[in-house]
């Protein structure tokens, strides 16, 4: 299964300066590239937009930035969700009901998970990025550190301008290569960007009916399922155990309401034929949710928790959901830095969570689970500023 462009540049590590280590000068690289892309069978006329690209700084400046503080889940959905954003994903939604019933009946997506996507990919379309994509991608595939990667995307966008979905002069998109309103690599293009509106081009850049086809497209293939829901807010039960969150674990929804578990206003679980996972994305102290086969399916759109929160949380905001009950005060994640100590003082106390590299993955969730449970602390998995306290102590 393809995955959305977030998912590879997690794995990326910060990259060297242009040609570092490289032994071809940029001009012998391309050269070797066009001569790769004609045997491919890409024309000349298309590969007449390589021509005077230059590597650009700014790409991997981009990529090799690490900010000092980790955004809260607090702020990353208070960006996103806000009031005007909700009203306007409303206002669109009615605008665009009948398109929408159209790609529902064909692609089993519920409008409003379309809008929410839309929403946040390109802000309803407004914000698709501004670097050609030809050129971010060259830089990148240029660089020897993922140049198979980047290369292989970089031919296929020269072949989706050689296919005529889309000049290369508007073939726009992030620093990283991820295009138009759904912010989609060209191999994920390849594979469900459509024709929506039957001018034999998929345009994810202007096109509404493209753009909401191969979104549908995109979801029916990775196992959406459009009678069901992502997720909900639930409240956890008193002696709840919290090693059961963040695990993985997978039971059926009645499973957890066997286990005290209800909604975020106090009702029972409805009870459905779904398996269910339980998320805590700032631990303990923050809120708790019930997470569905589609919350999955958005994590291979984006394999971030906030953004599948997110996600799904504005999708429930636009067919008037209330916000989201149990949102932790005065939220601060650790910084890079201090995660790293937290990394460092947890092998030293005899647990592993892997390298100090500053990112707080399975296994420095496993490490700090393993310190939370020796210690008599709820063994929630979060790396929080208690429990970098208790560490220093």
């Amino acid at each position: 299964m393809l995955r959305h462009c977030l998912m590879i540049l997690a794995l990326l590590c910060a990259l060297p300066a242009i040609g570092q280590t490289q032994q071809q000068t940029f001009a012998e690289w391309l050269a070797e590239l066009r001569e790769e892309a004609l045997a491919l069978g890409i024309g000349a006329e298309t590969l007449a937009a390589l021509e005077g690209i230059e590597p650009l700084e700014r790409v991997l400046e981009l990529d090799g930035d690490q900010p000092e503080l980790v955004q809260t889940f607090t702020r990353y959905l208070g960006l996103r969700v806000t009031p005007g954003q909700v009203r306007r994903g409303r206002a669109l939604l009615r605008e665009h009901a009948g398109l929408l019933a159209e790609v529902q009946a064909r692609h089993d997506i519920q409008p409003h998970y379309l809008a929410a996507f839309w929403a946040i990919e390109s802000n309803f379309g407004s914000t698709t990025g501004g670097f050609s994509v030809l050129q971010a991608l060259a830089t990148l595939a240029y660089d020897p550190r993922r140049a198979d990667f980047f290369r292989n995307e970089l031919l296929t966008a020269l072949q989706i301008i050689d296919d005529g979905h889309i000049p290369a002069e508007r073939m726009t998109g992030s620093w990283a290569g991820a295009m138009g309103q759904l912010q989609f690599l060209p191999t994920v293009f390849r594979s469900h960007a459509m024709d929506g509106d039957g001018d034999g081009r998929a345009d994810i850049w202007g096109s509404l009916p493209d753009v909401f086809h191969s979104a549908a497209n995109f979801l029916a293939e990775s196992g959406w399922r459009g009678d069901e829901r992502w997720g909900r807010e639930v409240v956890l039960p008193p002696g709840f155990d919290y090693r059961l969150a963040n695990s993985g674990e997978v039971q059926p929804l009645a499973e957890w309401r066997d286990l005290g578990l209800r909604t975020a206003m106090g009702e029972p679980i409805p009870v459905a034929e779904i398996d269910a996972a339980l998320i805590l994305p700032v631990g303990a102290a923050g809120p708790a949710f019930l997470t569905y086969n589609n919350y999955r399916v958005t994590m291979l759109y984006n394999p971030s928790t906030f953004y599948a929160l997110t996600v799904g949380h504005l999708a429930d905001r636009f067919t008037g959901a209330a916000p989201i009950v149990h949102m932790p005060v005065d939220e601060r994640a650790l910084s890079h830095a201090e995660i790293v100590q937290l990394q460092e003082l947890l092998n030293a106390a005899g647990f592993d969570p892997g390298e100090a590299d500053g990112r707080v993955g399975p296994r420095t969730r496993a490490a700090i689970r393993g310190y939370q449970l020796e210690h008599a602390l709820i063994p929630d998995g979060h790396a929080s500023l208690e429990l970098l306290a208790s560490l220093r102590d």
